[in-house]
């Protein structure tokens, strides 16, 4: 994994707010979705760490996100942690995958993934919470990924038109939506795993690695059958 991303652990998340900015308007849910690797090499879907967020003192709250979302900030049952425990408790599970991955540090993987990083640097800086494990301001968008593999930047189509299942019911939800999302980035990158050991390989050449890459897969004959997206 970390020579796949050059130190860093791809992690998917989603977040729920009140409204659209990010300084001013409250943090619902947050989802962390880790990304694992198989002997393979191969990218899948790990753990999901969920919870949801009770809204800052003096966060808006605009009406119509919250229709959009369907939460009610203030539901007796809503199990909501302050804003400073769920990112701490966040945090924990993603150091933990970092160092057990050889990282130095998390990579934010997101739909439309500057929205959710605003909201996470926000949050961190409003909470006061140290040890982040993201990188501050780099980050893997998924929208983008998805349009250029996909043809497709929303994420409700681009999961449809990769062959996986899509929920309706279950969108706007961060654990939803951050699963998705994570599974959009695993499908993509795995098919551009033969693109990648070229890329490995060149860098081999030019000094850049001191390990050996694995070769890179011929190009196949035109009449060879393309598996179906």
């Amino acid at each position: 994994m970390a020579r796949r991303f050059r130190g860093y652990l791809p992690v998917a998340i989603d977040v729920e707010s009140g409204g659209f900015h990010a300084t001013t308007d409250a943090l619902l849910e947050i989802a962390a979705v880790l990304i694992d690797m198989d002997s393979e090499g191969m990218l899948k879907r790990g753990a999901t760490h969920n919870f949801h967020v009770q809204p800052f003192e003096g966060g808006r709250l605009d009406p119509a996100a919250l229709a959009i979302t369907g939460i009610d900030p203030f539901h007796p049952l809503r199990p909501a942690l302050p804003e400073r425990d769920a990112l701490q408790r966040v945090f924990r599970e993603i150091r933990h995958a970092v160092r057990a991955y050889g990282c130095r540090r998390a990579i934010l993987v997101g739909h439309n993934a500057a929205f959710d990083l605003g909201f996470l640097n926000a949050a961190v800086a409003r909470a006061q919470v140290k040890r982040n494990p993201f990188h501050p301001f780099s980050c893997f968008d998924t929208a983008t990924l998805a349009g250029a593999a996909l043809g497709q930047t929303v994420l409700a189509k681009a999961v449809t038109v990769a062959g996986l299942e899509w929920d309706a019911g279950s969108a706007h939800n961060a654990r939803y939506d951050a699963q998705r999302s994570a599974d959009i980035f695993c499908l993509v990158c795995n098919r551009l795993r033969d693109s990648h050991r070229c890329a490995e390989e060149r860098a081999r050449e030019l000094g850049w690695l001191n390990v050996a890459a694995e070769p890179c897969a011929e190009e196949p004959p035109p009449e060879a059958e393309v598996p179906p997206l």
